[in-house]
């Protein structure tokens, strides 16, 4: 299980960055899961001009906590950033080919965090039994070829995943958009775990696993409505603001 927070609009991305530390440590946490700490390695995408296809990506096996400073994060001026921490439920799954960001190459590169277990979803894809639930529900739930995502197309395939999973919650970054999508499997225990939260003031708009005072006091945070698809828009020209 892991942590996920977004920010977009006007802010500084060495706050944003203690933001993810903190959620990865434990020192926010407030909930009903099992798992507090989130030591599997991180990592974080963010629109920078300059970088191909205008994103930047950083990853690292080690714990968020030990390494955030030797990452380039807390010097970038950036008007939009999504940072990932990794608890891994199977230790088979670790390391820099399972660190998030997952990302999907090519002319129209797609990169993808998720926070959750989906076990089953491999069986939607025609495949015997599951290598990497992550990366499989990627595949399923970003299509090849897609440019675009639309809520009520990706509602439909999280509703088809067979049960026996937890959460998709889930940032997705084109070089065009940016989504999250919020959702948990009916009935998943530790619902309080995976609700998400947001929010938003004169200069910024945050989505976050967890409440972190240290960006706005609690009482300004609300939780997101389950079952949402949540749109960034990530054009040159626009200032980019949650739909």
């Amino acid at each position: 299980m892991c942590r996920l927070i977004l920010a977009t609009g006007r802010f500084d991305a060495g706050d944003i960055l203690d933001a993810a530390v903190d959620m990865s440590c434990g020192r926010t946490a407030d909930h009903d899961g099992p798992t507090n700490v989130h030591p599997n390695g991180w990592g974080a995408v963010w629109r920078q001009h300059d970088a191909p296809h205008g994103l930047a990506v950083h990853r690292d096996v080690r714990p968020l906590g030990e390494s955030a400073e030797d990452s380039p994060i807390r010097g970038v001026e950036t008007d939009f950033l999504a940072v990932h921490a990794r608890h891994a439920t199977l230790p088979r799954n670790q390391g820099l080919r399972c660190t998030h960001p997952l990302e999907r190459g090519g002319a129209y590169p797609w990169y993808f965090m998720h926070n959750g277990f989906l076990p089953t979803v491999h069986q939607l894809l025609g495949m015997a039994e599951s290598e990497f639930d992550s990366g499989e529900y990627f595949d399923y739930i970003v299509p090849r070829d897609t440019r675009e995502l639309d809520e009520a197309s990706t509602l439909r395939l999280l509703a088809a995943i067979p049960q026996g999973g937890s959460s998709g919650n889930a940032i997705a970054v084109s070089p065009d958009h940016a989504y999250v999508i919020h959702w948990t499997t009916p009935g998943t225990a530790a619902q309080r775990y995976f609700r998400m939260h947001t929010v938003t003031t004169e200069r910024f708009r945050v989505v976050a696993s967890e409440v972190v005072p240290s960006l706005a006091p609690p009482e300004q945070w609300r939780p997101l409505e389950p079952g949402l698809l949540l749109r960034v828009p990530l054009a040159p020209a626009t200032d980019p603001v949650l739909s």
